[in-house]
């Protein structure tokens, strides 16, 4: 805008608009804003927009000294102009100088990879951790290059048409295709190598879970007999107990192999969850099939009692039953032991926070078992002794309450860890002071660090930077006599233009460079921290 100032003696006026009558007789020098000047003797009557002339204006009478005419002396105006960039209005063909990468240019454009070959190619900063740059393409020239090919903008979008219709075909048949293959690997026989989900199964919780389920098979097949023979409520409690330990330990195991899936597009976070979905519907079966078959039974012989027979077998079965839980038991105890030295918690913190959900089904499923075999041989030896039947029943109501007591402790763990809870203050804390002592940032706010499940940790923070520390490191990787030099030769606003857009350019990519820096600190000093959000301020 143009700002005049005008003095007369000691008042001063300051003229906002453009055409404004002034009361002095002078010369008008009008500046534009391309720093020519013009000598103005009238109006402009042609009214141009333009408002950037001033008139020649003549002094009235004062009215107020008896009709005498005084001439005020002349001064020069003084006129101060602010050299502004005019404002660029970015239509959609300032955009198509816009990168696009391979993928993007084949799949949106319809392009081959050999067409791509004859484009520009760009190296920039990659948004990936595994590789330093990657390359990209002008936008303006992928799609000539689309035009070019397809020949006019309907032929492409006849195209789009064509292959999206073609992508919803075959989503259609995907399940048909999955049932397919899996009949051709039933009668053809999979001749694939063992895979490295099968050897899951051989160490940490996988060997936990697959030993547990050889042991509860065995024991469900004896207590059955032993249930059979006797007919004592205890007994058929412990049957259901291990056939109901059985089943979720498969689920379990189920679970296992599902949370090593590669990362696909529906699902990019993985699938480390369903470890904890397993172990959840694990909890939600205990109390189903356990707690509730055993309560039913219980109540069932307090209401109708009959007497027992010979207990011997199943003191026998029961003995064999309590050294096979507390072997896998031991099993379990060892495995949460050297996971929890090696996370630096305690074995009850370890546990309480269900860092490995499956490790701690087989941990709690046991431990019950070994205590329902004390409770179930306890009211078993009273019925013996007593020949009051209502005892065996009451371990039966015992054994179903020991089992209620472990599936709502599962179900609550779980559901805590599906829910996405935060981290221990302490971890917090540490990532929050590595982040602030980092002297490219000046603050922090809104940091969020949620566990993901299986130890792995999702950080967020808005982080205020400090745009001089930034500047400088750029500056720190520049020829400063070269940078001198361009400085000298900017003599005009367009020059001026092209040297900020330059190195406004530069400017940002570093500011990208220094998020990765600290993304990339982040997750070295901090191995469970997998993905890392840091938007800028």
């Amino acid at each position: 805008g143009w700002q005049v100032s005008m003095k007369s003696g000691s008042l001063s006026y300051i003229l906002p608009c453009n055409r404004l009558p002034v009361q002095l007789m002078s010369q008008v020098r009008v500046y534009t804003s391309n720093g020519q000047k013009k000598d103005l003797g009238s109006e402009d009557t042609n009214g141009s927009a333009r408002g950037e002339t001033l008139h020649k204006v003549e002094t009235g009478q004062d009215m107020a000294n008896a009709g005498q005419k005084q001439s005020s002396p002349k001064q020069p105006i003084q006129v101060k102009v602010k050299a502004v960039l005019k404002k660029r209005e970015y239509g959609p063909k300032y955009t198509q100088n816009n990168f696009i990468t391979g993928v993007r240019a084949i799949n949106e454009f319809c392009l081959k990879s050999s067409d791509l070959d004859q484009l520009r190619k760009i190296k920039r900063r990659s948004p990936h951790d595994d590789t330093e740059t990657f390359t990209v393409y002008l936008r303006s020239d992928v799609e000539a290059k689309s035009l070019e090919v397809w020949g006019s903008p309907e032929a492409l979008a006849r195209e789009r048409k064509r292959r999206k219709e073609a992508e919803i075909k075959y989503r259609e048949n995907l399940f048909r295709n999955q049932r397919l293959l899996w009949e051709y690997k039933e009668f053809f026989g999979n001749t694939k190598p063992r895979s490295s989900t099968a050897a899951m199964f051989f160490k940490g919780p996988g060997k936990v879970v697959m030993v547990a389920i050889k042991v509860n098979g065995l024991n469900f097949f004896f207590k059955l007999l032993a249930w059979v023979y006797t007919g004592s409520a205890s007994m058929f409690s412990e049957a259901i107990h291990s056939l109901a330990d059985t089943c979720n330990q498969a689920l379990l195991a189920l679970g296992i192999s599902q949370s090593a899936r590669t990362p696909d597009p529906s699902h990019p976070y993985g699938f480390t969850n369903m470890r904890y979905i397993a172990s959840l519907i694990s909890g939600v079966g205990i109390f189903m099939m356990g707690a509730g078959l055993s309560w039913y039974h219980g109540i069932m012989g307090l209401l109708h009692p009959h007497p027992v027979e010979s207990l011997l077998w199943a003191y026998c079965i029961l003995a064999g039953s309590l050294v096979s839980e507390g072997a896998t038991l031991l099993v379990a105890i060892n495995e949460i032991r050297r996971s929890a030295r090696a996370k630096g918690l305690s074995f009850y913190q370890y546990v309480v926070q269900s860092r490995d959900p499956s490790t701690n089904v087989v941990l709690l499923e046991d431990a019950a078992a070994v205590l329902s075999v004390a409770v179930a041989a306890t009211c078993m030896g009273l019925t013996s002794l007593t020949g009051n039947p209502y005892y065996d029943s009451v371990g039966s109501l015992g054994v179903g309450t020991l089992l209620g007591t472990v599936s709502a402790f599962l179900i609550y763990t779980n559901t805590e860890a599906l829910l996405g809870r935060s981290i221990e203050p302490e971890q917090l804390q540490r990532l929050t002071e590595l982040l602030e002592s980092d002297p490219v940032v000046r603050a922090i706010h809104d940091v969020k660090a949620t566990d993901m499940g299986m130890s792995k940790v999702r950080f967020k923070a808005e982080v205020d930077f400090d745009g001089r520390v930034v500047t400088r490191s750029y500056l720190e990787k520049q020829d400063i006599e070269q940078l001198l030099q361009e400085i000298q030769q900017v003599k005009t606003l367009e020059e001026l233009e092209a040297f900020m857009l330059k190195h406004g350019e530069n400017i940002i990519d570093m500011l990208g460079a220094e998020v990765d820096r600290l993304e990339k600190d982040l997750k070295q000093r901090n191995p469970d921290v997998r993905h890392v959000d840091l938007e800028i301020l």
